[in-house]
């Protein structure tokens, strides 16, 4: 049996998930992290996409988070996010229609930065979506 770690995921409005887990992999803002039982205690921010992870049991679970922070502590990693789903209850086609909405106001920008950059965070945003959605398609093959 291999070790865990308690995790805890939760969003603004409720906890996602909380449980035991072998693995955690998440994108970090320095690159993708993978925390397991013994690691260092760590702080990052995350980027917007998916965290992936296996469960005590050895299945393994997909999340989207649209950015917040990890924090690794001796007996616990908490997943703080501003938004988070599992990846299960996300749909494709409102991902995509985000994703061409925010592209078609990138290209319709007259200067204003601010409109510019809450397009260009709703794009990324959408795409992190869509990149949760592909991580769930390569793991059901």
């Amino acid at each position: 049996m291999a070790l865990t770690i308690h995790c805890n995921i939760v969003s603004a409005e409720q906890e996602i998930f909380s449980g035991l887990v072998e693995l955690l992999v998440a994108a970090a803002t320095e690159g993708d992290v993978g925390i397991g039982y013994g690691h260092a205690p760590f702080l990052s921010a995350l980027k917007p996409g998916p965290v992936r992870v296996k469960k005590q049991s050895g299945d393994e679970e997909i999340f989207y988070v649209s950015g917040g922070y990890l924090e690794v502590q001796p007996e616990s990693i908490n997943v703080l996010a501003d938004t988070a789903l599992r990846a299960d209850d996300m749909d494709e086609a409102s991902a995509e229609a985000a994703k061409k909405e925010a592209e078609e106001a990138l290209a319709s920008q007259t200067g204003d930065g601010i409109d510019y950059s809450k397009a260009a965070a709703r794009l990324a945003e959408a795409a992190a979506q869509l990149r949760t959605l592909q991580a769930i398609r390569k793991r059901a093959r």
